[in-house]
């Protein structure tokens, strides 16, 4: 594809996705289970495996960057399922995320990267991919159609040059983080729903001031936010969209503009913020948050209103609150209409690879992508998401148990932290109750017309790999200056002008260059 739609058409291709129509987004296959579906394969869905040649033994390094918990041991039953069903002896490295890219460094110092692994971070894979430390897996896929027909061609495009695929995509839900709101604050205080910033900012300001918990203290906020070490302030996207700012880059007759160049709407913004940070409707705490602290203090009963996963709401949040309050609820609240009707939500586009060390033979090559294939089969995709029949859930007649081997043995993180298919039901398990999958499914659907996608996800710009984050992060202070009453608002003029000149107009000119490249 020459059009500028290359790009463009993935991000559009994670929303429709979300909402269950992957294969309007050009490459999900039709054979891909239907997102509100919790049954098994039929036989007559399954797109043949690949038949290679597993009669030898292979041993196989695959490194994951692992969230709490951390990963399995060697002799985990997935682990042995594997290992027997493809005749391997599969070693994982499970690295923290918060040291994965460190481990990374010191690999590539050693020349010594697993068989294969995941690259988190653009501007590396961008890097690596051109020094030749990942396989170019095109001439291969042609063998293997499950992972071929339930990846998005688009996906598969991204950041790899054409007629070359260096990495496979990881998907992640576009609308993984919804915007919600206490339902039993809002009743409680006589409120409706606000559908403006202006309308938000009266709702918040009556959950700060008006006791909305009912314990007789000041002890509850509006909303809040975060802002993270790589300089970006986090957990209000929504607002960010309402006021006009760009996700990262908007496209303007085809010329980027960058978000740091918006003066105006930055203004705006931040005129908004700082009149809730003075009023105590904004966290005054916001500048020291962790990512996850405005959900944190949601799932507290102290806070009102914030940006959740869908999938974790049912299970985690509302039960975690209700512990506290125990008529608490938590619904899904649209993103508000900025002064200009505009209304967007947290979109993202998943920039991970899973990538295969460029060193391997063919049999290796071929024996890894059999094991990847396999988890997007039908067959492998239940495997990975739910475990092993009868080691952690059994079936009685259409209905499925789950059994306490899949609460200790997490058979699902493979397909939570490293690879799966292009499907929003990727949590749905298959014992859950249709009326969950349907309440959490309409999360996703629902934010769909909101999309605020950033056109120039994937594009690396070597100044902003050599000096971007630090120029975000001088120019996020600035803006929280501002927002906690320590600078004047015109300072935003200067903050720009800084990040211009500091090197955003190179980070501009390069990212435009590779951007006419889809052209």
């Amino acid at each position: 594809m020459k059009k500028i739609s290359t790009l463009l058409c993935a991000f559009t291709a994670f929303a429709l996705v979300l909402a269950g129509c992957g294969d309007k987004g050009g490459g999900a296959s039709s054979s891909s289970p239907s997102p509100s579906s919790s049954s098994a394969p039929s036989s007559s869905g399954e797109a043949s495996q690949a038949t290679d040649d597993i009669s030898k033994k292979l041993t196989l390094t695959m490194m994951v960057s692992t969230a709490a918990g951390g990963g399995w041991t060697d002799d985990h039953p997935m682990v042995k399922y594997l290992n027997d069903k493809f005749n391997i002896d599969l070693k994982f490295q499970w690295v923290p995320g918060d040291s994965y890219n460190e481990k990374l460094n010191v690999l590539a110092a050693s020349n010594n990267f697993p068989d294969v692994f995941q690259i988190w971070d653009a501007a590396t894979y961008s890097k690596w991919m051109q020094k030749g430390v990942f396989l170019d897996l095109q001439p291969l896929l042609a063998d293997y159609p499950n992972l071929v027909g339930n990846v998005t061609d688009e996906a598969m495009a991204m950041m790899n040059p054409k007629g070359k695929v260096f990495g496979l995509p990881m998907y992640a839900p576009a609308f993984r983080s919804n915007l919600s709101i206490r339902q039993d604050w809002l009743d409680k205080l006589d409120l409706k729903a606000p559908g403006t910033v202006d309308e938000f900012y009266e709702v918040a300001k009556a959950f700060t001031t008006q006791d909305p918990d009912g314990n007789g203290r000041p002890d509850t906020i509006g909303f809040s936010m975060s802002v993270s070490n790589s300089g970006d302030i986090l957990g209000i996207d929504y607002l960010k969209g309402a006021f006009g700012l760009a996700n990262r880059w908007k496209d303007d007759n085809g010329t980027l503009v960058a978000m740091q160049t918006q003066a105006e709407e930055w203004k705006a913004l931040a005129t908004y913020l700082r009149q809730a940070y003075s009023d105590g409707v904004l966290d005054k705490d916001f500048p020291v948050n962790k990512e996850r602290d405005p959900w944190n203090k949601l799932e507290g009963n102290t806070n009102g209103i914030a940006e959740v996963n869908p999938n974790e709401v049912y299970k985690q949040s509302v039960p975690t609150l209700q512990k506290l309050a125990p008529e608490a609820d938590i619904v899904q609240l649209d993103p508000p209409a900025g002064p200009t009707g505009l209304r967007f939500a947290n979109t993202i586009t998943s920039t991970t690879k899973i990538v295969l060390n460029a060193k391997l033979d063919e049999e290796k090559q071929r024996r890894i992508l059999q094991v990847i294939d396999f988890m997007f089969s039908d067959e492998g995709y239940i495997w990975s998401k739910n475990g092993i029949e009868g080691v952690h859930y059994t079936k009685n007649g259409d209905t499925y148990e789950k059994l306490d081997a899949f609460d200790n043995d997490r058979p699902q993180i493979l397909s939570t932290w490293f690879i799966r298919r292009f499907d929003p039901s990727i949590q749905i398990r298959l014992w859950d109750d249709k009326a969950y999958v349907d309440k959490v499914l309409a999360w996703f659907e629902n934010t769909e017309p909101y999309a605020w996608t950033n056109p120039a996800a994937g594009l690396i710009s070597e100044t902003f790999s050599k000096s971007g984050i630090q120029l975000d992060q001088k120019f996020t202070a600035a803006i929280v200056k501002v927002i906690t009453g320590n600078a004047p608002v015109e300072s935003i003029d200067d903050a720009v002008k800084a990040w211009r000149s500091g090197g955003g107009d190179k980070i501009i000119e390069e990212t435009n260059a590779l951007y006419a490249d889809l052209k």
